[in-house]
């Protein structure tokens, strides 16, 4: 079931701070220490799945002690979530971009479907873990990818309006559209073809476009 073709360890990589006086400020070294909580939850989520997660498996990976990590969360869970979290403002940051910096409304909807599948393919780890591993991960996981789903759908709303003047309403559109590509992504990403993903950009456009004309 890996996703990212290595061990669990590899989250720990150049993030790990020396041993030892190092004269980093306490700051620093929390921010270190959860920063590498969070990729090795990635990690071994993408590589065991979400019920091969637990806190050993998690510290094993990101190379903290257990006293370390119940300082930032009380369980696996909160671990889960708090890096599920993390990666949604990660790709928002992006989309965001793509949205601020497209011209028109055509452009900005190509940046941000591009811009969403060229996270994903980029990140295999946070791909596996936020698209299907999500589902496994309990109530609150799910709650918290259905109000993404939603925001990343309201925030194409105007440009959608715009594109597609009467007819079906934006909002319902809109969603269509974000339903539509995750559920694709998520086949890819389930059979382990994530590469594959930029490549579907133009044919997604005209899937979306020929819809909205039919």
């Amino acid at each position: 079931m890996s996703g990212s073709g290595g061990a669990p360890g590899s989250a720990r990589g150049s993030l790990k701070l020396p041993s030892g006086r190092h004269g980093l400020s306490r700051s620093f070294v929390a921010e270190n220490q959860r920063g590498r909580i969070l990729a090795a939850v990635a990690a071994v989520t993408s590589d065991l799945g979400y019920s091969g997660l637990t806190v050993e498996t998690i510290i094993a990976a990101a190379g903290v002690s257990r006293r370390t990590f119940y300082e930032f969360f009380r369980n696996k869970e909160d671990a889960f979530l708090a890096a599920y979290d993390d990666a949604v403002v990660r790709l928002s940051r992006r989309l965001i971009e793509a949205m601020e910096t497209g011209r028109d409304p055509m452009e900005r909807l190509r940046g941000t479907i591009g811009g969403y599948l060229g996270f994903v393919a980029e990140q295999p780890e946070l791909a596996r873990m936020c698209i299907v591993e999500v589902l496994a991960a309990g109530s609150e996981a799910i709650r918290r990818r259905d109000a993404a789903m939603r925001a990343f759908s309201q925030a194409l709303e105007p440009d959608i309006r715009e594109l597609f003047p009467g007819g079906v309403a934006p909002e319902l559109r809109a969603e269509m559209i974000v339903e539509g590509v995750y559920g694709i992504v998520y086949t890819r990403v389930l059979q382990g073809r994530i590469g594959e993903l930029p490549g579907l950009l133009e044919g997604l456009l005209h899937a979306v476009l020929s819809g909205a004309r039919a």
